[in-house]
């Protein structure tokens, strides 16, 4: 077998076994419990303070205020675990991020994923 069939095997082999494994995988993923809605619901009481208020700008540094009610769950959870290690650079957000465990982030990652705009 020469170099090309031989490579072009070996895609297709992972390819297929990819395509097999992938709903396993989503399944797992869907099926996987991501955290409190309720406790997340008390937890996130001070957000409202910047990311509840329609069109509020930030004075440190002076930039728009992201409304996060209803926002991607992974996101959340991506973006608050970077505030918590410091690897997105905010003051007020790395202070919050800080405080919160991964449970925590878990729980608001939930809670503000299920909102659902009026």
């Amino acid at each position: 077998m020469t170099r090309t069939k031989l490579a072009c095997a070996l895609i297709a082999l992972i390819a297929l076994t990819a395509a097999i494994a992938a709903p396993a995988f989503a399944a797992d993923a869907a099926a996987a419990p991501k955290g409190d809605a309720k406790a997340g619901k008390a937890l996130v009481y001070t957000c409202g303070g910047c990311h509840g208020v329609t069109g509020y700008f930030n004075a440190y540094p002076n930039y728009h205020v992201p409304r996060i009610g209803g926002q991607n769950y992974d996101y959340l959870v991506a973006a608050l675990t970077a505030y918590k290690t410091g690897q997105r650079n905010h003051p007020t957000m790395r202070a919050q991020g800080e405080s919160l465990s991964e449970q925590d982030i878990k729980d608001i990652a939930t809670y503000l994923s299920s909102i659902t705009a009026k």
